[in-house]
């Protein structure tokens, strides 16, 4: 079943008609969690070790120059390694996307669901295919959300659903994307498309970031500056948006073009650092935030060129992709 939204981005209205599958917002639906133990590691008939779920992974994506999707795992082992790495051709034209949020890649009966929000040229689009095992893809869809966007330099969407064990099932979704000005801006996802929900200046130093916590009330980014530095940025989901920033490190971290992260125990995060001047990739070990005393631990280089044109992380459906990192 597809869902179809018409979206609202500041005040003008955009023509949305994203076919969405309905699993990726289905309520009572849940399935076994695919990021533990015994479940499939996505778009492989590998499975996942314990040895790898306990040592933490980063589900690492990428839109190559060709247009194929990427995916890697690279594992925080001793030394780091990347047990699974593939490409799937044909995803999108050579160069034709230029931002990427997080993808969702999801289990089907004849293979993977592939979705998510991408920008092209100055447009927004809604990104979706079906691949099979063989490595072909079916169903190719790219919905346009609306214009716009050729200044934006960062786009993030942060999907929360509560788990199913919990007294009261919660859902929230939320879209970030970073002018070049130095300006964040939100839009709160819903039934009725993008709504315009807030914006903020004052982040014309921030290199790049990445999300690390999302709860019924707030989402919290990691970010770099050109300077070295490093910032948690919490952003509270009411409004008006009043983001709240706090520092981490004072240097040494100007050198990443591309930070992804992914939950990694109960409080903490498994941080992936990309330098596509040098092409070297590291990992670290990063404990629940709390400003300058955040235990950020480094657990080595990770071999391999992890930088694609284009960086976003993969992500399960939203009640298995936890993020508790502050």
């Amino acid at each position: 079943m597809n869902r179809r939204l018409t979206a609202l981005a500041g005040c003008a209205a955009l023509a949305l008609t994203a076919l969405m599958p309905a699993a990726a917002h289905a309520q009572g639906t849940a399935k076994p969690d695919p990021t533990k133990p015994g479940a499939t590691v996505p778009g492989t008939n590998k499975k996942i070790t314990a040895a790898q779920a306990n040592a933490c992974f980063v589900w690492q994506g990428g839109v190559t120059a060709s247009g194929g999707h990427h995916f890697a795992d690279p594992t925080a082992t001793t030394p780091p390694q990347v047990p699974d790495n593939w490409t799937t051709a044909g995803a999108f034209a050579p160069g034709q996307v230029r931002l990427s949020a997080r993808q969702t890649i999801e289990p089907d009966i004849s293979g993977t669901d592939r979705y998510g929000y991408v920008v092209i040229g100055d447009a927004l689009y809604y990104s979706y295919y079906q691949a099979y095992a063989d490595g072909t893809i079916d169903n190719r869809s790219l919905s346009r959300v609306g214009g716009g966007w050729g200044s934006f330099t960062f786009l993030e969407v942060s999907d929360y659903e509560s788990p199913d064990n919990g007294t009261k099932k919660i859902y929230r979704s939320a879209a970030y994307a970073l002018r070049n000005d130095g300006v964040l801006y939100r839009w709160n996802l819903g039934e009725k498309g993008w709504r315009a929900s807030g914006s903020y200046p004052g982040f014309s130093s921030v290199k790049t970031m990445t999300l690390i916590a999302k709860t019924p009330t707030y989402d919290t980014f990691l970010a770099n500056t050109r300077g070295g530095a490093l910032y948690t940025i919490r952003i509270p989901s009411a409004s008006p948006m009043k983001p709240v920033v706090k520092q981490v490190r004072t240097r040494t971290w100007q050198g990443f073009e591309t930070l992804s992260a992914m939950g990694c125990g109960q409080y903490g995060t498994l941080l992936l650092g990309i330098d596509k001047d040098t092409k070297k990739n590291y990992l670290y070990a990063v404990g629940h935030a709390n400003g300058l005393s955040t235990v950020i631990q480094s657990r080595g280089e990770v071999a391999g060129d992890l930088s694609d044109p284009v960086n976003f992380r993969w992500v399960t459906i939203p009640v298995y992709d936890t993020a508790n990192g502050d």
